[in-house]
């Protein structure tokens, strides 16, 4: 059962996020496919065990909805963020990250690159 946590950003007074930390493999590979709606302060962040490219790179397809997508390295510094369209085949990062951010797609420009983000148990 993944973690509940509550994610900030530290450059802007936005809402927190509730959010499920998800470092399984089952976990990460479900990510949020066949699910119908994401609340607006509701995501789920992606854990990978180091920073990288390719192991960040997401894929939509069976996801039903848009998502915004952010992308945070080890540093816990956003690196890249995009709105990922639903059913796209996938989306890479511009600079390696560990952490994906998975967030309803209002909440895009809560976020940007080089803001620093930090979480806490829920």
């Amino acid at each position: 059962m993944p973690l509940s946590i509550l994610i900030q950003n530290q450059n802007k007074d936005v809402p927190p996020i509730r959010g499920k930390y998800c470092n399984s493999f089952l976990c990460r590979l479900r990510g949020l496919t066949f699910r119908r709606e994401l609340d607006r302060d509701e995501g789920l962040l992606l854990v990978e065990g180091h920073d990288s490219r390719i192991d960040t790179a997401i894929h939509m397809l069976f996801v039903w909805f848009d998502l915004a997508v952010i992308w945070i390295n080890s540093d816990m510094l956003v690196v890249d963020k995009v709105l990922a369209r639903r059913w796209h085949p996938a989306y890479v990062p511009k600079q390696p990250a560990k952490y994906i951010l998975e967030i309803h797609p209002d909440r895009l420009d809560d976020f940007e690159i080089g803001h620093k983000v930090k979480w806490n148990d829920a």
